[in-house]
């Protein structure tokens, strides 16, 4: 891979048949393809990419069942491609644009089950059409089929239910565009160049498009304005319309295009037309395509010189401002990524990437992006070390393996990579692959080399078996020794986890978080319990992993996830739980489950939720901040009964006093969940007991409004503030909570909206909300009498007055506003 590797592919190279990896990308290779790669069975990944091969593709390549990416594109590959290779089942990329292939598209592509990507452009499959079958392939992604003199109709495309890029341009398709459903995950699509007729339809209106590119065609009519009115930009920002040099002779609806929306219509009949007003602007060629730019500014660390420029760098992220680093520099690609602006995304990557890497998100810098034909995005990353000047050798080595190695794990919408370079300092280090130029003339010498490396790998195997056995030995003793200090904690085995859970079947699995994922397992005596496994990136050394298993076991409370046992053998981490038969708050908000939750089951959960938190930050020792509160971390019973779950991975805060409230702060990396998060707190880097109030808050904006924290790029707050102060507030109510009392319902979102002010000292403190939430919960009893009998059969005697005097409905025949004034409510924790 880019080692300037020139002559012809060896035929030997198909004699190794336990190669998974065959990556020759970017070198100088000709001749054709060898029809005894096919022998490769547990090959995973093909990629002679950009090279110059030439010839046929083998059908021998259809026996290659465990391949998951083809990539040869950028060759000069001709003839067929043979329909045989619709047999490989777990094929998820394949890329063959730039070639010479010919003949026509093989209708048995539909047919394969895990096809994420089909890249066929600027070949030429003259006078084939797009097969009517493609329209059905579910998983299919992106499909890209520009410049390849296609013809026909462009066939219905309903059933591809997650395509994210469609890509038809410069052929000879004709026809009108048939009114499919298209699919809601769309961001690109681009019919431009060809021949079509008729109107444009209504199908491009509510979704989440970026580019619309009709350009160079025949189409007339009007251009429907239902497309930018009803326009969604939850995570795509901005929308290029492109209809020049078309047949159009007007704009139906109004013309108040929103600020991030380009409309192109130079070239079109309505132009020439002095009779509409406001098409100047509309009828030039105004656009300019933008580059993406870098991730974060480095303005504020001009005036500031780091050592040796060349080397060191500002880390642009860091909690230590300007902090100096040298970090390390790698030219990455996109080969086939599934939007046309990377802007909106860019957030994400940077998150994905971190977390594959195991590093920070500050430590992750995007420098410079580019877009290439293809289209392509290159880009130049820096890595920079967690506040310290450099790297050591074993991280960098760590790092660059998780490239080489492919193991940083593919995202649906950035599609399949590649890697440029890889740079530390100013030496560069070995080439970004790890297939040195001796390596593949090793391959070439086949089995003797295959038999050397098979040798050398057996006995690492079993070394490192051994020495994995002496450490696991070891730290099971250490754990057992630790063991007796916790009380009322199980320490189980691994193989009684496996049991629980029937061998950690899929079946059991429940959900999945940061952490790892959910078992629902049944232990030996019945008991169902939920297991948390950790995957490989949360395990903690054993010391850590003890520790927090303590402090979880000093922690006693009604409403918080009672922990039950641990495991900590055989290269394994799971915390075991109580089971919480009724999911999570999110899904029974969210329509999942049976039977919706009315008013005062909404209030109740709200008021055991923060009576569980007010319990970390005050009475646990020490206190806890919990920092990611949000409706799937509150968890519902057998009787509805409210559990706030995941604070083991929270931070201990500073001692609380006694009012209740946490005194200090603690900076932080910035943890948490998009819409849950208190700004204050993702500015600073500084999270106090407030930061959990916000988040709370938000909670109960979903308790009364349904809505999620972010639907369709509105955040609830700004969307239930803006109701407030319109005096909408009941317009969104949810409507399948049934009847209540209004009253209560105002006051307790008047609480929710304090709970979400920006500053963090105009928030109540925890044990204020949970006041107010007992003075609400008590009027909502006065109100609703026939609903408070059910609930008080299982919950009165968890709520007490001062003096623990238990909470009746008034028979003095009070108001609700009266009752809320005149009670003072005390704690009970358990």
């Amino acid at each position: 891979m880019w080692n300037n590797i020139s002559g012809s592919i060896p035929k030997e190279i198909g004699s190794i048949t336990s190669l998974r990896l065959l990556l020759l990308n970017g070198n100088h290779l000709s001749g054709s393809l060898p029809a005894e790669l096919g022998n490769l069975r547990n090959l995973d990944r093909m990629q002679i990419d950009e090279n110059s091969i030439s010839g046929v593709l083998p059908k021998s390549f259809a026996n290659l069942e465990l391949m998951k990416h083809f990539h040869m594109n950028n060759n000069s590959i001709s003839g067929q491609i043979p329909p045989e290779l619709s047999r490989l089942p777990y094929l998820q990329h394949f890329l063959l644009d730039n070639n010479n292939l010919s003949g026509y598209l093989p209708p048995e592509f539909s047919q394969m089950p895990n096809l994420l990507i089909l890249q066929l452009d600027n070949n030429n499959f003259s006078g084939s059409s797009i097969p009517a079958s493609y329209g059905n392939m579910t998983k299919l992604l992106k499909l890209s089929l520009r410049n390849c003199s296609l013809q026909g109709s462009i066939p219905d495309m309903s059933g591809m239910h997650k395509l994210n890029f469609l890509d038809l341009s410069h052929n000879l398709l004709s026809g009108s565009i048939p009114s499919f459903k298209v699919s809601t995950n769309i961001t690109t699509i681009d019919f431009s160049d060809n021949i079509l007729t008729g109107s444009i339809p209504a199908i491009f209106s509510g979704l989440l498009l970026q580019k619309l590119s009709l350009e160079n065609n025949r189409l007339s009519g009007s251009v429907p304005s239902s497309i930018w009115d009803n326009i969604g930009f939850s995570a795509n920002g901005s929308l290029l319309l492109n209809f020049q040099n078309n047949l159009l002779t007007n704009v139906s609806g109004a013309l108040n295009l929103p600020f991030n929306v380009t409309l192109m219509l130079q070239g079109n009949p309505l132009c020439t037309d002095n009779s509409h007003l406001n098409m100047a602007r509309l009828c030039g060629s105004q656009f300019k395509h933008q580059e993406c730019g870098s991730s974060e500014s480095l303005d504020d660390c001009k005036s500031q010189s780091c050592p040796t420029t060349q080397v060191f760098d500002h880390t642009p992220a860091s909690p230590v401002a300007c902090f100096c680093g040298a970090p390390i520099r790698v030219g990455y690609r996109l080969k086939s990524p599934g939007f046309s602006n990377f802007r909106p995304y860019m957030y994400s990557f940077k998150m994905y990437m971190a977390n594959d890497l195991s590093l920070y998100h500050y430590q992750l810098y995007i420098d410079s992006c580019s877009w290439e034909v293809g289209p392509r995005l290159r880009m130049y990353l820096k890595l920079f070390p967690n506040n310290f000047p450099k790297f050591n050798a074993s991280e960098i080595q760590r790092i660059r393996n998780m490239f080489s190695e492919w193991r940083i794990h593919n995202r649906d919408i950035f599609g399949p990579y590649e890697l440029l370079n890889f740079t530390y300092g100013i030496d560069e280090l070995e080439s970004p692959s790890g297939l040195r130029k001796g390596t593949v003339i090793g391959i070439v010498l086949g089995a003797f080399f295959a038999t050397v490396v098979f040798s050398s790998v057996v006995s690492l195997v079993i070394v490192k078996r051994h020495i994995r056995y002496q450490h696991r030995t070891s730290r099971r003793h250490s754990l057992s020794k630790m063991a007796v200090k916790v009380d009322g904690i199980e320490c189980f085995t691994f193989g009684e986890m496996a049991l629980a859970t029937d061998n950690f079947s899929s079946s059991h699995q429940v959900g999945q978080g940061g952490y790892g994922k959910v078992y629902k397992g049944i232990l030996a005596d019945g008991t169902v319990v939920a297991i948390k496994r950790a995957m490989e990136g949360s395990l903690q050394g054993s010391k850590e992993f003890f520790t927090e298993i303590e402090l979880l076991s000093r922690l006693h409370h009604r409403n918080l996830v009672s922990l039950l046992g641990f495991c900590d053998e055989e290269d394994e981490q799971m915390l075991v739980y109580e089971f919480m038969p009724n999911g999570t708050l999110r899904d029974n908000l969210s329509g999942k489950c049976k039977e919706p939750l009315n008013f005062p089951t909404r209030l109740r959960i709200a008021l055991e939720s923060a009576r569980g938190i007010l319990y970390l930050h005050t009475e646990a020792d020490p206190p806890i901040i919990h920092r990611d509160i949000k409706a799937s971390n509150i968890l519902l019973d057998s009787k509805f009964i409210a559990k706030v779950a995941d604070f083991g991975l929270s931070r201990l805060a500073p001692a609380s006093d006694t009012e209740g409230t946490v005194q200090g702060h603690i900076s932080t990396v910035v943890k948490g969940t998009p819409g849950y998060l208190d700004p204050e707190y993702f500015l600073t880097h500084k999270v106090t007991d407030k930061s959990d109030v916000y988040s709370l808050g938000v909670v109960f904006l979903e308790l009364v409004t349904g809505m999620r924290p972010i639907v369709h790029g509105k955040n609830i707050v700004r969307v239930v503030t803006l109701a407030y102060q319109s005096g909408t507030t009941f317009s969104i109510i949810d409507n399948s909570m049934g009847s209540y009392p209004s009253v209560c319902v105002k006051k307790f979102l008047l609480l929710a909206l304090r709970c979400c002010e920006d500053k963090m000292d105009l928030r109540p403190s925890m044990s204020e909300v949970v006041r107010e939430l007992e003075n609400v919960w008590c009027m909502t009893l006065e109100s609703t009498p026939k609903e408070s009998d059910r609930i008080l059969t299982d919950y009165g005697s968890s709520l007490s007055l001062e003096g623990e005097t238990p909470l009746l409905p008034s028979t003095s025949g009070t108001s609700g506003s009266e009752v809320h004034t005149g009670v003072t409510f005390s704690l009970s924790p358990r």
